[in-house]
Order: structure tokens, then C-alpha cells, then sequence
């Protein structure tokens, strides 16, 4: 029996020991053997804020080609001056950025200047990236470090002269970086009154809106006098982010921060060139991030969404033009159809006072995208085969009229001038 007792008394002896040296080492961050944890957690945290930055600066959408490997490059940003392709950013020492010191990423970052001195065109926007903070350079610079190497070139840059005298950027660089990287009286404003700051940073610096939303002058420079105020990117309208034009079609915060997390709203869904923002950037950001997004965006006191008033005839040709062509998806009434289409009576394409969406969509159509929880839209087929100019302009002005509030009407001439019929 004693000897029972004294194999007991030790077995307990040695589980108490064991638990004691357990949470000594978690109190002290090291284990039994005196091997320190911290830096371990500390460069896995760092790591992690790097990735989430990364997202926010939406660096994949960029610099991965479609259906491609993040952050391999191969994706071609098209600009007036030809194809600009992003390159590889994986830490790869021959084509990626394994060779890069966190300085050089840094310079790269906010200077668009490479470690052997090329200029970069600023399709990187590192013009918006000029006001990153030293601290969060760092922890993407960690968090790229981080991923595997993969040896790949992508396709290489090649702008027709005079544009591919790289050093000529030099030039660009004096006249109009300082330019695009200062703040406006408008965002200075918006910034005092609304306390916005980070919402500033998100929007401005890390997600370069401005690089879209912005119309650019004949040299590619962001016209800043009209910052945010809508310009035209492949084709398509990035439109007006101003509250009061967003409220004009529709807009309230709740809406906008509900389209920046699921990619989709009332007011319609991400497609073109926003659908890869959602993709790779906004859908990851924190409630509080993009309350701050929309906060800057729409004002502390943002103004009453408009409410749209339908005034079309119900025997105007274009109400059967969209029952023939639109309603089997979108509804008779312009309802939708839920995880099919997108319904029409608030749709921003619809109310925009530009009807240059709205006939891109109709002539081209929609690819089919994913948002994720079982939630997508299909493919819209674009009618360009179907529906002459005339019959487009008499389908958008109807939609228009009975959904969006907008009475102008659309003509041939406008539908040929956007769709691009005058150069076939």
C-alpha cells in the first residue's frame, strides 16, 4: 500500500512541475529549455499586418495576371501610352523583389525609382504610396518576404517611343509627383471637419482611388483640382465619389460600406475594373476600416440619398425593347432576380446623369463573378449582335427614365461615340 501511495505522491510531484514550467514559460514568453518566443510571435504579427495592408493597398490587382499565382505580375494595365504590366513581387532573387533591402522596397513604394535607379511609370501609384508610412512599408515588405519565391518573368513593359525613354519620367516626376502626392483644400477640409484621417489614408494613400476616380491631363497627371470627380478607364466611368453626386444616385453610408465588404449593393454590383478591387482588396478590410472609408468619403453630415421618380410611358418602344432583351433576368418590373441579376429601380449605372455605363453594359455585357457565401451574378450577354445603336439608345433612355430619373434622351450618335461603332 506505501509503495502505491509514494508512485502516486511522484506522478503528482511531476504533473505540478510540468504545469509550473508550462506557465512559466508562457508568463516569460520562452520555454523550459530558455528559447524565446516573443520574436517569434512578434515577426509573425508583423507579417500579418503586412498582409492586411497589402490587401488594402490592393497590390494584388496589379500584380497578379487573371487566374494567375499572386503577386507573380502579368497583368496589363492598359493607359493611353500602351500596356503597362505588373511585375513580380513574390521574393524571388532573380525576377521577383528577393534582392530588395526594407529600404529599397520603401524607395520603390513611395519614390517609383528601382534599386538600380529605373524609373517607373506611374501606373504604379506611387504617387498615392508617396505618403505611406515608413512602419507600414515595413511590415508589407516582411509580409512579401514571407511568401514563397516563384521564378517566373512575366511579359515586360514596352511603350513606343517617346515613352520608352524611361529617363524622360525623371522630368514627369519634377513636374507633377510632388503635385499628386499633395493633399487638395477639399481633402484638407474634409480631414479637419470630419476627423477622417484614417478613412484619408485608406482612400488616398493605401487604396489610390484617386488614380481611377480622377480625370488625368495629356501628360497622365491627375487633374487634382477635379479630384475624385469621375474619369474614364477602359472604356467604362469611374464615377463621381463626391457625397453630393453620390447621393444624387442613390447613395447612403450604409449602402456604401455594404458594396466596399459584399461587392455588391441596391445600387448594383462590382464589375469591370472594380470587381478585381473587391476581389483582392476591400472584401478583407475591418468594419472599422471601411466605416473610415466611407466617413471621408460621405461626410460626418452626408446629404439625403436622392429617391429616383419613374416618369417613362408604359408603351414607350423602349419598355419592349426591355421586356424582349432584359426582363427574363432583371425582372419585368426591374426587380432582379436574387444570386442571378441585379434589379434596376437603384441602380447606379441607371441613375448616373452619364449613360456611358449603362450602354457599355448593354452593348459588351457582364462577365459572370463571385462574391463569395454562395453569392455571385451570371453572365450578362452583351447585345452588340442584337440591338443596332438606335435601339440601344431607345432601351437606355427608357431604363433611364423609369428608374433613374433622367430625362435626356440617348441618341444613335452617343451610343456609337461610347461603344467605339465610329472606328469599325
Amino acid at each position: 500500500m506505501m509503495r502505491y501511495l509514494l508512485v502516486l505522491l511522484l506522478l503528482t510531484s511531476c504533473a505540478t512541475l510540468t504545469y509550473a514550467a508550462d506557465n512559466f514559460a508562457d508568463a516569460n514568453g520562452a520555454d523550459v529549455n530558455g528559447a524565446d518566443n516573443t520574436d517569434t510571435n512578434t515577426a509573425d504579427n508583423e507579417i500579418e499586418r503586412g498582409k492586411y495592408l497589402a490587401r488594402a493597398a490592393d497590390c494584388a490587382a496589379c500584380h497578379t495576371a487573371k487566374d494567375g499565382t499572386p503577386y507573380v505580375g502579368g497583368y496589363g494595365v492598359e493607359t493611353p501610352f500602351g500596356i503597362v504590366y505588373g511585375t513580380n513581387i513574390t521574393p524571388d532573387a532573380e525576377y521577383g523583389i528577393g534582392h530588395y533591402s526594407a529600404d529599397d522596397f520603401f524607395h520603390v513604394l513611395t519614390k517609383g525609382e528601382l534599386p538600380d535607379g529605373t524609373q517607373l511609370y506611374p501606373a504604379m501609384p506611387y504617387t498615392a504610396y508617396h505618403d505611406i508610412k515608413r512602419e507600414d512599408s515595413d511590415a508589407m515588405y516582411a509580409y512579401f518576404m514571407s511568401l514563397d519565391p516563384v521564378p517566373v518573368e512575366g511579359p515586360q513593359t514596352d511603350l513606343p517611343w517617346p515613352f520608352s525613354m524611361r529617363w524622360s519620367l525623371n522630368v514627369w516626376n519634377w513636374l507633377f509627383a510632388g503635385l499628386d502626392s499633395e493633399p487638395t483644400a477639399a481633402e484638407d477640409n474634409a480631414t479637419a471637419a470630419g476627423g477622417a484621417e484614417r478613412g484619408r489614408y485608406l482612400v488616398d494613400t493605401l487604396g489610390h482611388c484617386g488614380g481611377c476616380h480622377t480625370p488625368r491631363n495629356v501628360f497622365g497627371a491627375m487633374q487634382r483640382d477635379k479630384y475624385l470627380q469621375g474619369a474614364i478607364i477602359s472604356g467604362y466611368e469611374a464615377p463621381n465619389l463626391a457625397a453630393e453626386a453620390m447621393a444624387e444616385r442613390g447613395w447612403d453610408p450604409a449602402s456604401l460600406r455594404t458594396y466596399l465588404r459584399d461587392g455588391m449593393s441596391a445600387q448594383g454590383s462590382m464589375f469591370s475594373e472594380m470587381y478585381p478591387v473587391f476581389k483582392h482588396s476591400t472584401r478583407y478590410l475591418t468594419d472599422a476600416d471601411l466605416a473610415a472609408m466611407e466617413n471621408y468619403l460621405m461626410d460626418d453630415n452626408p446629404p439625403p440619398a436622392k429617391k429616383s421618380v419613374q416618369s417613362a410611358s408604359a408603351d414607350d418602344s423602349g419598355r419592349q425593347l426591355y421586356l424582349n432583351s432584359c426582363a427574363g433576368c432583371h425582372g419585368t418590373n426591374g426587380e432582379g432576380v436574387p444570386h442571378v441579376a441585379s434589379d434596376m429601380i437603384n441602380n447606379t449605372s441607371v441613375r448616373s446623369s452619364n449613360p456611358r455605363n449603362l450602354v457599355k453594359v448593354i452593348h459588351e455585357g457582364v462577365a459572370a463573378r463571385d462574391f463569395g457565401d454562395f453569392e455571385r451574378r451570371h453572365e450578362m450577354p452583351g447585345f452588340a449582335n442584337i440591338l443596332d445603336a438606335d435601339q440601344t439608345a431607345e432601351l437606355a433612355t427608357w431604363m433611364r427614365r423609369q428608374w433613374g430619373g433622367q430625362q435626356e434622351a440617348v441618341n444613335a450618335k452617343t451610343v456609337d461615340d461610347i461603344t467605339g461603332a465610329q472606328e469599325k
